[in-house]
């Protein structure tokens, strides 16, 4: 099991922003996280990651906990988030090799690879000028790079295609199927149509919980029939809008 999260919840004060999470990713999964604005997904990935203390529940990467086992998990895993951040005053090269050198590869195994990862995210241009002067897709690339440096199994991402021009877009999708070959990817993002087209395995959170999970089919199985993603994700989002309402006027 590439990831594991067991009645998983997080609070802040009296508010709950992840309540009784129970969710496994297998090896070979795309898994697309899906919700609106304040649903709880970044509180969930950064938990995940390691960045955030669950109020209650178990989190596993590769089979390690991740509070009691911390640096075994996030060996095995990487994190992308929804804002790349770079150290301005180093190269885009230099920030790869740093990030390498901090999962301590090899330094002729990892020149080998940032040539490998230059080449694939087309940095050539721009990776030995300092970080400061790229804009958010040149960063967004560079980070991208950094997180591959390790080969690790379980890929994390945060709205992936923020700031990507159409080919860096595809690169990064190619880059999810290959993933898949050998690990897994948990993807976090609005851009249905991404989850449409890549992923292998739905969930959708909403107000801190997951109301739906299952295959793009299964999904327009539960409305019983075809739709869009952006179609089954507005209504079913929609129908827990409105039984919290009812709830409340009940109340």
């Amino acid at each position: 099991m590439m990831i594991k999260i067991e009645n998983l919840s997080k609070r802040f004060g009296e508010k709950i922003a992840v309540k009784n999470l129970s969710l496994e990713i297998k090896k070979g999964e795309i898994f697309a996280f899906l919700g609106p604005n304040g649903a709880g997904k970044t509180t969930t990935i950064k938990s995940l990651v390691g960045l955030l203390q669950p109020t209650s529940g178990k989190l596993t990467v590769c089979g390690y906990d991740m509070v009691s086992q911390t640096i075994e998990a996030k060996k095995c895993l990487a994190y992308v988030p929804d804002q790349p951040y770079l150290y301005d005053k180093l190269t885009g090269r230099e920030f790869i090799k740093f990030v390498g050198a901090m999962h301590g590869i090899d330094e002729k195994e990892m020149n080998r690879e940032v040539e490998r990862l230059i080449d694939l995210f087309e940095l050539k241009d721009y990776v030995d000028e300092l970080t400061e002067n790229y804009s958010h897709g040149m960063k967004q690339r560079v980070v991208f790079s950094s997180a591959l440096i390790h080969k690790p199994q379980v890929l994390i991402v945060d709205e992936p295609m923020v700031g990507l021009d159409p080919r860096s877009a595809v690169i990064v999708k190619n880059i999810f199927q290959e993933q898949a070959k050998t690990g897994a990817v948990f993807m976090s993002t609005h851009s249905l149509d991404v989850a449409e087209q890549t992923a292998t395995r739905i969930g959708i959170f909403n107000r801190g919980e997951l109301i739906v999970l299952g295959t793009l089919a299964e999904l327009r199985e539960k409305l019983q029939r075809e739709a869009r993603l952006e179609e089954i994700f507005l209504e079913l989002t929609a129908e827990e809008e409105e039984k919290e309402e009812e709830e409340v006027a009940v109340e």
